[in-house]
């Protein structure tokens, strides 16, 4: 395939309104020393930035805290204990954050960190206080730069790859493209190292058994992934409606030469973000409760308006803050499925007050909406009419 065509598929980079980017650690890390590449680093600082001035949010997930702190405190080569690696990580991590804190804010880029593991992204509650600090940072023009929460996760509750990390990541943020910046320049049928004879794959519309077949084993003795975890954590994308992107990092400015024609294998969703996202919640959570809701509420969320809890007739079952709810019409009929930001005894306390009162009445200022909009999805029609 020619450069010409592999530019042409790299427009989806260029056209992402929210992307997220993946670092290995043996890109960020210089192996001979242990340092960071500043170099390097400093070259993708200038992508960012680039992403950014073309109008796009951008979220990094960076490896690297395990592999700065282990050469500072002496540990030896090769796989480390759980604990060695959580005494890494925790003082790795001062060391990455501060390096991506230089670049980014020497660009006029506000930077934030986020600590993750693998019960923030798999527990509802958690998941969506993860999903709203990342909202808000984006929508005040913040990077947050993300690493898995090493020195706190146990065995049981570890990614331990960065990969799958960042493709739950871009799920969590509803993006529509994820980079993973690699050892390798994409996916071939065979190890390109060991089989001169494998083909390159520039292109991924359905992940069959054929495919994940592909996959091998990590290529550097620093990162934890390899092609493996790079095809799990397409799957996971794509389900989301997020456009996945291999390409490698061992040249500077890794996101520009996508966008200029270099090698790299997209794995293509059939949805987007958003229909990925009502989907779930119509048909993959149970209720946990109902809440009924008069018709000018009704009619408001036909209008794709969230439901405020001065249209809240009716407060029914055990929920909890993140939990799925149903909502009924004055008539009984479930009209809609949604998140609920507040707990049954709190909705309970807020129905049919307007959201100026919430603080007063649950003491502490929550969201101003009983079930945000992007956290809700219409099964039926409702009547048109006066809104709330």
């Amino acid at each position: 395939m020619k450069p010409a065509e592999f530019k042409a598929r790299a427009k989806r980079l260029l056209q992402s309104r929210r992307l997220v980017v993946k670092v290995g650690s043996a890109l960020l890390v210089d192996s001979r020393n242990g340092r960071i590449n500043r170099q390097w680093l400093e070259a993708l600082a200038d992508d960012l930035l680039a992403a950014r001035e073309r109008g796009a949010q951008v979220i990094v997930v960076s490896s690297g805290a395990i592999a700065l702190g282990r050469r500072q405190l002496g540990l030896p080569s090769g796989k480390l204990r759980l604990e060695e690696s959580q005494a890494a990580a925790a003082v790795g991590q001062i060391r990455l954050a501060h390096a991506w804190k230089e670049v980014l804010e020497s660009r006029g880029l506000q930077v934030a960190q986020l600590l993750l593991t693998l019960d923030d992204t798999e527990q509802r509650r958690r998941y969506l206080n993860a999903r709203r600090t990342l909202d808000t940072l984006l929508s005040v023009g913040a990077i947050p730069v993300i690493n898995e929460n090493d020195t706190v996760a146990t065995a049981e509750i570890r990614y331990g790859d960065n990969d799958r990390l960042a493709a739950r990541v871009a799920q969590m943020a509803s993006a529509d493209c994820l980079m993973l910046l690699s050892d390798i320049d994409g996916l071939y049928t065979a190890d390109p190292g060991k089989d001169p004879t494998a083909t390159f794959i520039p292109e991924v519309r359905e992940i069959t058994a054929e495919i994940e077949a592909m996959a091998t084993g990590p290529i550097s003795d620093i990162g934890s992934g390899g092609m493996a975890t790079k095809v799990a954590a397409a799957r996971i994308a794509v389900e989301a409606g997020c456009a996945m992107c291999v390409a490698s990092g061992h040249v500077e400015n890794p996101l520009q030469a996508v966008v200029s024609g270099a090698r790299s294998t997209w794995f293509l969703p059939t949805t987007t973000p958003r229909a990925a996202r009502k989907q779930w919640i119509a048909g993959a959570l149970q209720p946990a409760g109902k809440v009924a809701v008069d018709a000018g509420a009704a009619a408001a969320l036909a209008r794709g308006k969230s439901l405020l809890p001065a249209g809240v007739l009716a407060v029914a079952g055990r929920f909890e803050r993140g939990d799925a709810v149903s909502i009924l019409d004055p008539e009984g009929r479930e009209i809609a499925r949604g998140l609920a930001a507040y707990s049954a005894a709190d909705a309970l306390r807020i129905r049919g007050r307007k959201s100026a009162d919430i603080e007063s009445l649950v003491g502490f200022r929550g969201r101003e909406e009983l079930v945000h909009r992007d956290d809700l999805v219409m099964l039926v029609p409702a009547a048109r009419g006066k809104g709330t």
